[in-house]
């Protein structure tokens, strides 16, 4: 058997390989996948927890033709109609998580008379770009109706590849202190998201997994990623496609926490040096419409 950590070592080298590379935007041979958690993105204006008017949503939809990916998967999208404000129904369909909004979402922390929404998951894809929707990820709610499920789609612009947009647990981002009560929740998400991705290696699928991990993935011996890269099948190692990159969006957080992970087969298509973290055209800080910022890659088609 291949030891799991030397197989991700050599898939994350193949990676960087060509760090130098650069692809320029609307390359036809070409797929560009984005992750973007867009905070608390409510149907309407003034409401949830970073409430918006006219203007911010239409700075989020110029931000979202700046990044001009052919599929983006989102975080923390109240529905669909929250999701078209930023992406453009003449340019992307939206898909959207079917699991039901709990009803239990309470007052926003440090701002009263503002109530959490409801947080989906989802993707928006270009239009012409062909997909098929599977079923949703629904364990990784662990039962929970305020836990995410993950939403799966295959899309087929050339050669099929198999996309998980997914929004773990909150709360555990390193180590794993059985004391914390977040990561007892995290790591119970782990074997369901190594089920999904043996699942796709033992069929031959390239695949994906991308969104908001919750989770300093990228520091050295990761326990989190350990336990999803046990290395069988070897095809279901998932490597990261930031590599060591360090994250740019805020001064105060260097490590990233959105990702885009690939399986072998996921990553042998992967253009090297494609990786890129958008900081919405280099805006102070403080003028981010949201609190996450977009990363994305390209992979052959």
């Amino acid at each position: 058997m291949v030891r799991p950590v030397l197989l991700f070592a050599a898939v994350a080298a193949l990676l960087q390989g060509c760090a130098g590379v650069s692809t320029s935007d609307g390359d036809a041979a070409t797929l560009k996948v984005a992750t973007w958690n867009l905070e608390h993105l409510a149907e309407r204006n003034g409401e949830g927890c970073r409430p918006r008017t006219d203007a911010d949503y239409a700075l989020l939809r110029r931000h979202a033709e700046a990044l001009d990916a052919d599929v983006i998967a989102f975080q923390e999208v109240q529905n669909r109609a929250a999701a078209e404000r930023v992406f453009d129904p003449s340019l992307y369909e939206v898909v959207m998580s079917s699991r039901p909004p709990s009803g239990r979402g309470g007052e926003c922390r440090g701002q009263p008379g503002l109530r959490i929404q409801n947080q989906a998951v989802g993707f928006a894809i270009r239009k012409g770009v062909p997909w098929t929707r599977n079923p949703d990820v629904s364990a990784l709610a662990l039962g929970n109706p305020d836990l995410r499920w993950g939403v799966d789609v295959t899309v087929a612009q050339g050669r099929p590849l198999r996309l998980l947009a997914i929004h773990l647990k909150s709360g555990c981002n390193s180590g794993r202190a059985p004391s914390d009560p977040d990561c007892p929740v995290l790591f119970d998400q782990a074997p369901v998201l190594e089920a999904w991705t043996e699942a796709r290696a033992r069929s031959g699928e390239a695949f994906v997994v991308l969104g908001d991990w919750n989770r300093r993935l990228a520091g050295r011996g990761d326990a989190f990623l350990l336990e999803l890269n046990d290395g069988d099948p070897a095809a279901s190692t998932l490597a990261l496609t930031s590599g060591d990159q360090a994250a740019g969006c805020k001064a105060r957080y260097r490590e990233f926490i959105d990702f885009i992970a690939v399986g072998t087969d996921g990553g042998a298509r992967l253009v090297p040096g494609s990786f890129a973290e958008y900081v919405y055209g280099g805006a102070p800080e403080g003028e981010h419409p949201s609190d996450h910022c977009p990363v994305s890659v390209r992979f052959t088609r």
